[in-house]
């Protein structure tokens, strides 16, 4: 098995028996040649405006984002969208398994794990990047995708000072991604009990976003879940937007409302101190799609 990089950024994975049963296997994930931009999501009805220029002012005020979904839901495709809301002026280290993010920013390090040799030795975990990432300097750090044991560090660094921190991972809802990082956590041997595990996700994640692949094919945000602290044992989340599924026409369409819960985040004063200000009938407005 072979994982590779085309010149144009397009993935590849191949595979030959006796791994592949009935033949080589060659799959190749292909970017559009053209990027989608903020607009084109609220055009494509992936989101509403209102969803945006909250997803907008959360960047920019530097909140940590964690965009949760499963494979093929358009989590890298969003990360790109959202890394235009940073400034120019700020110096952003991305880490990735797979280089995929383009960033239009001036000060942008990138860097790319790499996996081992034909021996078996030489490998660069993503994890030694996370820890590499704190001694560049970083205004922001992006995680192209968290999957092991870099969650710990991932998360200490939103901690410590690396506001604006942005990651995906996969899971089929925020409360998922929560155990998710849970179990990733364990993965780094930290010897931490599980309460000090949620309050160190509880306290460095404020936002997660969910999206998902609708059985039409179409892409959607289907929920921006602010994450407000612990309540006992367990993190406490509130909804912000949802995104409701009532059925499907007859062209095989999926039809739905994004739905604002009414509820404003917590995180609001944030939003405010840092100069950026989102009017009260954003969350407060639905959506129908038919």
């Amino acid at each position: 098995m072979v994982d590779a990089r085309l010149p144009d950024g397009s993935r590849v994975n191949a595979a030959i028996p006796p791994v592949a049963v009935d033949g080589p296997l060659l799959s190749i994930r292909r970017f559009g040649r053209e990027r989608l931009t903020a607009s084109n999501l609220v055009e494509n009805l992936s989101m509403t405006a209102g969803m945006l220029d909250l997803l907008t002012a959360c960047v920019r005020s530097r909140l940590n984002v964690v965009i949760s979904g499963g494979t093929g839901a358009g989590k890298t495709t969003l990360l790109n969208v959202v890394s235009t809301f940073i400034r120019d002026d700020e110096r952003i280290v991305t880490i990735e398994d797979a280089a995929e993010l383009k960033l239009n920013q001036i000060h942008v390090a990138r860097m790319e794990t790499r996996p081992p040799n034909i021996e078996g030795a030489g490998a660069i975990k993503m994890r030694q990047l996370v820890i590499n990432a704190l001694r560049m300097r970083p205004d922001r750090i992006i995680v192209g995708e968290v999957r092991g044991e870099e969650a710990l560090d991932m998360l200490q660094a939103m901690n410590t000072g690396h506001d604006g921190s942005l990651t995906t991972i996969h899971a089929n809802s925020p409360r998922d991604a929560i155990s998710r990082l849970e179990v990733m956590v364990g993965m780094a041997n930290a010897n931490m009990s599980v309460h000090s595990i949620r309050q160190q996700i509880s306290s460095a994640v404020d936002l997660f976003v969910q999206v998902t692949r609708m059985s039409d094919g179409t892409r959607r945000v289907t929920s921006m879940t602010e994450c407000v602290g612990m309540e006992g044992e367990l993190v406490t989340m509130q909804d912000i937007f949802v995104f409701e599924k009532n059925g499907m026409t007859e062209t095989g369409r999926v039809k739905g409302k994004f739905r604002a819960t009414g509820v404003r985040p917590k995180f609001y004063e944030k939003l405010k101190s840092a100069g950026v200000t989102i009017p009260q009938s954003v969350f407060q407005t639905n959506v129908e799609i038919s």
